[in-house]
């Protein structure tokens, strides 16, 4: 269900283009909208309600009027039209549509002919007789008059020839009434009253001047005279009005002399104290004779109205119109049209002025009761739209705390402790390990301020970080101006020897980028690179950190510290991981290593099959797409793409100043001798 209200221009384009793809008329569209319609309703909770409308369609259709305005009361916005009825025999009838939106009135067969198959068991067959603009009426001037003729389902098993006579007699019946249409509304058009010539009622009659009798058989019976005194019937219908012919007021309750002063008393007539809001015709006998059947809804004129009640809204009855033929005069039986507690309470009124015979008192407490539900519900929907924004914050802010998770731990590891189970330490039989640090990093801290540090190491890991996706390796730790990482740890993979390698290559490349903030030049870097087994697991549990453990850890971080500048060091297994992958590699020779004696150790130069711009990741526009992964060089930063797994980077590292690799020291977070 929605409140929305939208153009009636919207559903006329609408219905074009549906004309169109369906390749169908406009007015068979229309109708199969209203046969959905009247579906749409009965499964929106309103099955039951049209149901008691009436016991047959005329009543049914007659009190559609009245259904609508009880509707207006949720859908204030609603624009519903207004249907009359002349009823005749056998089933035919003629409808009467009024409308303001034109062109929409083929929507009505489509809900009629669903009705009347639905709750009446009645086969209908509807045809426009005139359509035309209504002169007297106020709104609602689109007129059109539908011929509704009923056939019962029992009735329709016939025979051909009986079906062809059917047709014949509907056929006649429709110019009969077509005649008789006409002929009223030249007698409406030259008389201005009903008791003047030929009544309303006669019209009626004519109308029903059809083959058949009446269903109802029902006759009442009438008292000689009215027993009951005027007092007594103006005290107990506080809210009527009796008028005659020339609209002058007869009689009133006694609630409404009391909030209309001087309706008896002055000599005006009943359209110079009131309007008619509903139906929309001008106040006169003749226009209310033809809505006899309609619910009315006069308004009280503001200026008719003292000066100190000016302010206050104006006071809307609703009732029924009933003409007097014996008295030529109208009756309005009425009620004050409220529709909750305010309303009573602004027109200065109290529950005690509507007689308790009157249901007007239950339907204020009970829509009173309604706008409660309405107003807790509204505040219901706007606490759900709070949480539900609440809850798009927070999938936000979970994003950005997993995000920096993810940068600390690897995420398979993360989610292990985000569960509360505890993280089994892993042996890695083969990885490579790097280690790097700037050179001569102790002086150039006693030469800067802190904040010139900070600048410095910042711009030179937030390029590593960049790498460590690029060549998808793990970051470990950075401890001042060390910075390590993994390569085949936490995912295994084949290719994590030409992986760092190619990461190394990149950081001396990258380092060419960051000025030294004492001398202006380039920094310079070692780094150092070894290839072994490890055993990796999460230690601690304020802060948790994936650590690595073993000799393999210790013997990277001696390459590192026993390294050149701007030298790529690498260990004896480490060469052999890299020997015939497409790397150029120089021997160093035999030097002593401290804690490992004397090893023979090299200097990775460059990578033979990538270019500067792949090393780095930069994107390059491809000439050709390789025939391959088989043709893929080994060397290359594209190796070993069958075997990616997702590996997050670490935060921005820790500035604080340490001095491990200067005392040839390796601290206990990176190593520990098994």
């Amino acid at each position: 269900m929605t409140y929305t209200v939208y153009d009636d221009i919207i559903t006329i384009k609408l219905i074009q283009e549906a004309c169109k793809v369906l390749d169908v008329s406009m007015e068979a569209i229309l109708k199969l909208f209203g046969d959905y319609f009247f579906k749409f309703c009965k499964m929106s909770g309103y099955d039951r309600m049209l149901r008691t409308l009436g016991g047959n369609l005329t009543e049914f259709i007659e009190n559609l009027d009245a259904l609508h305005s009880y509707l207006a009361l949720s859908y204030q916005e609603m624009n519903a039209p207004s249907f009359r009825v002349e009823g005749g025999a056998d089933g035919v009838m003629l409808l009467h549509y009024y409308s303001d939106r034109s062109g929409l009135c083929h929507i009505v067969p489509g809900i009629i002919e669903a009705v009347a198959k639905d709750f009446f068991d009645t086969d209908v067959a509807m045809s426009i007789l005139d359509m035309n603009e209504e002169v007297e009426r106020t709104g609602k001037k689109e007129h059109v008059v539908f011929l509704v003729v009923q056939k019962a389902h029992r009735r329709m098993r016939r025979t051909k020839a009986n079906r062809t006579q059917d047709s014949k007699d509907i056929q006649t019946d429709k110019e009969a009434l077509k005649t008789s249409l006409l002929r009223k509304k030249e007698t409406d058009l030259s008389s201005s009253v009903c008791p003047g010539g030929k009544s309303h009622w006669d019209v009626r009659a004519s109308v029903m001047s059809g083959k058949g009798s009446l269903g109802n058989t029902f006759q009442p019976i009438y008292p000689e005279r009215l027993w009951v005194e005027e007092e007594v019937f103006c005290n107990a219908f506080p809210f009527h009005l009796v008028f005659d012919e020339t609209l002058r007021v007869k009689q009133a309750g006694v609630n409404i002399q009391k909030y209309v002063p001087g309706l008896l008393t002055q000599k005006f007539g009943m359209d110079e104290y009131f309007s008619i809001i509903h139906p929309q015709v001008t106040f006169s006998i003749s226009s209310i004779c033809k809505f006899i059947n309609s619910q009315f809804v006069l308004k009280t004129r503001r200026e008719m109205m003292p000066k100190a009640w000016k302010s206050q809204p104006t006071l809307k009855l609703r009732g029924q119109m009933i003409w007097m033929d014996s008295l030529q005069c109208m009756i309005f039986m009425c009620s004050p049209k409220l529709c909750s507690l305010q309303e009573l309470e602004e027109s200065k009124m109290h529950l005690s002025d509507i007689a308790p015979h009157d249901t007007t008192r239950d339907l204020i407490l009970l829509n009173q009761q309604r706008l409660a539900e309405m107003e807790l519900s509204r505040q219901l929907e706007m606490k759900k739209e709070e949480l539900r924004i609440l809850s798009k914050h927070l999938a936000i802010e979970k994003k950005k705390t997993e995000t920096l998770l993810y940068a600390m731990l690897p995420e398979h590891v993360a989610n292990q402790l985000k569960e509360g189970r505890k993280v089994a330490a892993g042996e890695f039989e083969t990885c490579t390990i790097l280690f790097s640090d700037v050179v001569t990093f102790t002086n150039i801290c006693a030469a800067c301020e802190p904040i010139q540090i900070v600048n410095m190491l910042n711009a030179m890991y937030s390029k590593f970080d960049r790498l460590t996706n690029v060549h998808e390796v793990y970051k470990v730790e950075t401890i001042g101006d060390a910075y390590m990482v993994v390569g085949g740890v936490p995912v295994p993979v084949e290719s994590h020897a030409q992986r760092v390698a190619n990461f190394a290559l990149g950081m001396r490349i990258s380092a060419e980028e960051v000025m030294n903030p004492v001398t202006g030049e380039p920094i310079q870097i070692r780094v150092g690179i070894h290839t072994g087994p490890v055993l990796a697991g999460v230690v601690g549990d304020k802060m948790p950190r994936y650590c690595l453990f073993g000799d393999t850890v210790n013997t990277a971080s001696r390459m590192e510290s026993h390294g050149l500048p701007d030298k790529v060091h690498l260990s004896p297994t480490a060469y052999r991981a890299l020997e015939n992958k497409g790397f150029e590699i120089v021997k160093r020779g035999e030097i002593e290593v401290k804690g490992k004696g004397k090893m023979t150790t090299y200097f990775l130069i460059q990578n033979l099959n990538a270019t500067e711009d792949e090393i780095m990741g930069r994107p390059t526009v491809l000439t050709h797409q390789k025939a391959s992964d088989e043709a893929t060089p080994a060397g290359s930063p594209a190796a070993g793409q069958d075997s990616r797994d997702a590996v997050n980077d670490q935060p921005s590292p820790d500035p604080t100043k340490t001095s491990f690799l200067a005392s040839d020291s390796v601290p206990s977070v990176f190593c520990a001798v098994l």
